[in-house]
């Protein structure tokens, strides 16, 4: 019997199976070199779609967070893309800030010089040099990922343009009255001495003493206030305490000393003091506001005041009063006239103002020397330790304190229109924005609703100055719109940028013969501190959107964390300067973690790096993996996972192989009309469009695991188990310019341009891939997929009435393919083709299939169907109750080519009839 092998139209393709996609994807980055320039050209009739790149700081080398990050804006501006938008996507980097600062210090230490010993401006040029080097190595980095973007020409926070642009911005606060100079406690680092923002703070857990000082009340022997405290240090800085003015009160007579605490808390107290004794008074704490006691280190007599802060949930229910040293102290102080009190430095040591003993002590040591000192004169009723979340610095991971100091703040409380205050102009803004997911709604507006006024000062080096100016002879502030244009003239035309602030006199910053509008004065003092980071990053807006005419980015999409950092900070300068959010809606992602859930540290071994990645599987692959998890969580990486997505990875490939293989021969002029496709082409082509609608839906909704599982399965299930494979006979089999296979081909077609597309944000370099076979089906294609659009559904070629047939055609066939495997284990069959299939029981089923009678034995891949009942193996349908399925072996002859059993008069030789015809046709001897 002859070998028909090379009579079948077998798939061909210079497409590979193996991707080696660490060695090809840098050859399409060659390619891709233009790209953006060019889309930007070829779209510029477009509506445009603006995603506003958050600046990551430009110190150190990428890490696996960065890379889920810029993936998904990649992702997002591809969708647009291949939607038919004109992207404008802008990378950027954070240029200023302590972490570089940091850096740079660290290599000075090494070479053994101190910071201070350099000039300010000697000291910004390292800084300067330090983030350009990384932001080249960044760049590279993210480019490798398949980022498609603006590389040449990004934006930068120490670009002399920026720098201006934010002198600008700051001007335009101060011009709305928004930026006041007061003291106020704010978070202070003591170990990186400066003030730190809300969004520069993370929350670690810390051992602190919990004690029970004894306050005398003043002209009462034997009258004590108790006040419960975690921050002894805190005492020498005493203005008052407070109290719950509708808390009830008691006065506890104990050993001839009486105690007022709440009475909601003495049951504690008794318990923690091992004492009983007796409750000879109670009253409110309206009855205690202006007693007056003796703070342990004051000599002036400080009253009682009411405080809706105060808890009942430990303590004693009267709070100690710092307000140079806690948030709510200094609101309740600032309420009666108290001036928060700090005698302590920027490093964190007592000052002169503290007590003798406690003067150059730091005051997280100065708690055991203050619990001494209570303890000796005793006023120390009880001491024992607490562990309770506190406040760290995120930079140096160090405990941070509350500090009040000079520094300048953005006005939170300060009406900006319409009498509106800045906070409510916000939080009306926050409703008009779409958050996603919706959570991130409720997250930022409780944030801006109850967080303090904006600390903008720090006391560093390397940042951009607050450009204003101090009368030496009265302290008056020079803030008017001329200096900070002066300014910001002066920091664009220098090279440096605003290095200028520091190296020109003060003269070349004022009008000849310029006075104090205050005094008359004519010595003026610079402004040393520089604007907090949260300020540059705010910013950006106005730099890079604004300038080029655009009002609001279409997204901001950054970590969970940034709705405290840049989202924040971005929604108050751009609601203060222009009057409205800089952006129409916002994406937030989680964190990644190893595939136990934990957090990924180098001492437990499991950070995985996106190099590595890369060097192993390519960008693809890591590329796969942010779209195949939800990133509204946190995302889970490890080698099993980069495994398990490599073999989903294989399946899309294939396919798209598949489809390429069998389409060798097939040019745009071979395709057939929609209404002249074979029934199981129109089908597959009406299926199609419910994928297509589908995706586009799930990727405008920003659910990208939903388009990955779409795809995944499309084409796992419905093409591979059962359209791929059904068609398999048609494409080989029949003459290769027949009707049925160039039917197959036209959705082959369809299919490959709807497939690639559809993984073309996501798997970009293998769409670029296949996208160079696809052109040589079609050369009046573009040369990148990226210049094409993904298409659209139409309804026009959804014919309900068969996506209903073949539903119920579906489900027969899973009823087939178990009725064939009771055969095959009972070794009745090996092969499908092997089987003759019967089908009975369900006459609304049997009608349907009726309508396809010669194509059953294809749909179910058999030799022959029966509408009838019989079969030595049967099956009873589960889905479609009452109907039966059942299966022996066939009778007949096997066609050596195309492998179907035949009755033998319907063979022509050894050949079926079918095949003896396409051989004649095509010109083979049998």
């Amino acid at each position: 019997m002859r070998d028909y092998r090379d009579t079948l139209n077998l798939p061909r393709t210079e497409f590979p199976m193996k991707a080696s996609l660490p060695q090809k994807e840098p050859h399409i980055l060659q390619k891709w070199k233009d790209l953006y320039q060019r889309l930007r050209e070829a779209r510029k009739d477009c509506p445009t779609f603006v995603l506003h790149d958050g600046p990551p700081y430009a110190n150190g080398h990428i890490h696996i967070g960065h890379a889920l990050n810029k993936i998904l804006k990649d992702v997002i501006n591809k969708y647009w893309l291949l939607k038919g938008y004109r992207v404008d996507y802008v990378p950027g980097w954070d240029c200023h800030g302590l972490p570089i600062e940091q850096q740079v210090e660290k290599e000075l230490k090494a070479k053994k010089i101190r910071k201070e010993d350099l000039p300010k401006v000697e000291f910004r040029r390292l800084c300067r040099e330090y983030a350009e080097r990384f932001v080249q190595i960044q760049k590279e980095e993210f480019v490798r990922l398949g980022v498609l973007s603006d590389w040449d020409n990004p934006y930068l926070t120490m670009d002399p343009l920026y720098q201006a642009q934010e002198i600008r911005e700051l001007g335009r606060l101060f011009s709305k009255g928004l930026v006041v100079r007061s003291k106020k406690p704010v978070y202070w680092c003591i170990y990186d001495k400066t003030a730190e923002a809300e969004a520069e703070v993370e929350y670690y857990q810390k051992e602190d003493p919990s004690v029970y000082v004894k306050f005398p009340v003043k002209n009462s022997p034997n009258l004590y206030l108790v006040v419960w405290t975690t921050t002894p240090w805190t005492l020498p800085a005493n203005r008052g305490v407070m109290v719950g003015e509708n808390y009830r009160y008691i006065f506890w007579k104990v050993d001839e000393k009486i105690y007022i605490v709440a009475e909601e808390l003495l049951e504690s107290l008794k318990e923690k003091l091992g004492k009983e004794g007796q409750v000879i008074k109670r009253v409110t704490g309206k009855d205690l506001l202006h007693m007056e006691y003796i703070p342990p280190y004051h000599q002036e007599p400080q009253k009682v005041y009411p405080s809706e802060f105060v808890e009942l949930s430990a303590g004693t229910g009267i709070v100690h009063m710092a307000p140079g040293h806690g948030r709510e102290d200094y609101t309740v102080g600032l309420r009666y006239g108290i001036e928060p009190f700090s005698p302590v430095d920027d490093e964190g040591r007592f000052t002169q103002d503290a007590p003798s003993f406690l003067q150059g002590v730091r005051v997280f040591e100065a708690n055991q020397l203050i619990l001494e000192d209570l303890r000796k004169r005793g006023l120390l009723l009880h001491e024992e330790k607490i562990v309770h979340s506190y406040p760290h610095c995120w930079r140096c991971k160090n405990p941070v304190i509350f500090r009040a100091t000079d520094q300048w703040f953005v006005n939170l409380s300060a009406p900006v229109e319409g009498g509106k205050t800045l906070r409510e102009l916000c939080l009306e803004e926050i409703h008009k924005v779409r958050w996603i997911p919706p959570q991130g709604k409720n997250r930022i507006f409780s944030m801006v609703e109850n967080r303090p006024d904006w600390c903008i000062s720090r006391q560093r080096y390397w940042g951009v100055p607050i450009t204003v100016l101090y009368c030496k002879n009265c302290g008056y502030v020079i803030k008017d719109q001329w200096l900070f244009e002066k300014v910001a003239q002066l920091v664009e035309n220098s090279p440096t940028g605003a290095d200028v602030w520091f190296t020109l006199p003060v003269e070349d910053l004022l009008p000849q013969g310029y006075r104090c509008p205050a005094c008359g004065g004519d010595e003026f003092l610079k402004e040393e501190d520089i604007l907090d980071v949260w300020f540059d990053s705010g910013s950006s807006h106005a730099f890079v959107l604004r300038r080029r005419g655009i009002d609001k980015a279409d997204m901001y999409l950054e970590g969970s964390d940034q709705h405290r950092g840049w989202f924040q900070a971005s929604l108050l300068e751009s609601v203060a300067s222009y009057g409205h959010a800089p952006y129409r809606s916002v994406l937030t992602h989680g964190f990644t973690v190893d595939e136990q859930g934990r957090k990924m540290s180098k001492s437990l071994g499991n950070v995985v790096s996106p190099q590595e990645v890369l060097k192993e599987y390519g960008a693809d692959i890591l590329r796969l993996w942010v779209v195949s998890e939800d990133y509204t969580e946190d995302i889970r990486l490890g080698k099993g996972i980069l495994q398990r997505l490599a073999e989903d990875y294989k399946k899309i490939r294939n396919t798209l192989r598949f489809l390429l293989g069998n389409l060798y021969d097939f040019t745009i002029q071979n395709t057939v009309e929609y209404q002249n496709l074979h029934p199981l082409d129109r089908w597959m082509v009406s299926y199609l469009q419910k994928v297509l609608e589908k995706m586009h839906l799930y990727y405008q909704e920003y659910t990208f695991h939903r388009v990955f599982h779409l795809i995944r399965n499309f084409c796992s299930v419905e093409l591979s188990s059962f359209y791929l494979d059904v068609l398999k006979d048609r494409l080989y089999v029949y003459a290769p310019d027949s009707w049925e296979r160039r039917s197959a081909q036209t959705v082959l077609y369809q299919l490959l341009i709807a497939l690639t597309t559809g993984v073309a944000p996501f798997l970009s370099f293998t769409a670029e891939e296949v996208w160079d076979h696809v052109r040589k089906i079609d050369p009046s294609l573009p040369d990148s997929v990226f210049l094409y659009r993904m298409p659209e559904p139409d309804p026009a070629w959804v014919d309900e009435e068969l996506l209903k047939d073949f539903d119920v055609i579906l489900k027969v066939r899973d009823d087939a393919m178990s009725a064939i495997e009771l055969a095959r284990r009972q070794k009745e069959v090996n092969h499908p083709y092997e089987v003759h299939l019967f089908v009975w029981g369900r006459e609304d089923v049997l009608s349907i299939l009726a309508k396809y009678r010669e194509n059953l034995k294809f749909f179910f891949s058999v030799s022959s169907v029966s509408l009838e009942e019989g079969g030595k193996y049967r099956h009873a349908s589960e889905e479609l109750q009452g109907l039966w399925v059942g299966a022996q072996r066939v009778e007949g002859v096997k066609c050596p080519r195309c492998w179907l059993y035949y009755p033998q008069e319907e063979m022509e030789g050894e050949l079926c009839k079918r095949c003896a015809e396409v051989l004649r046709y095509v010109g083979h001897s049998s």
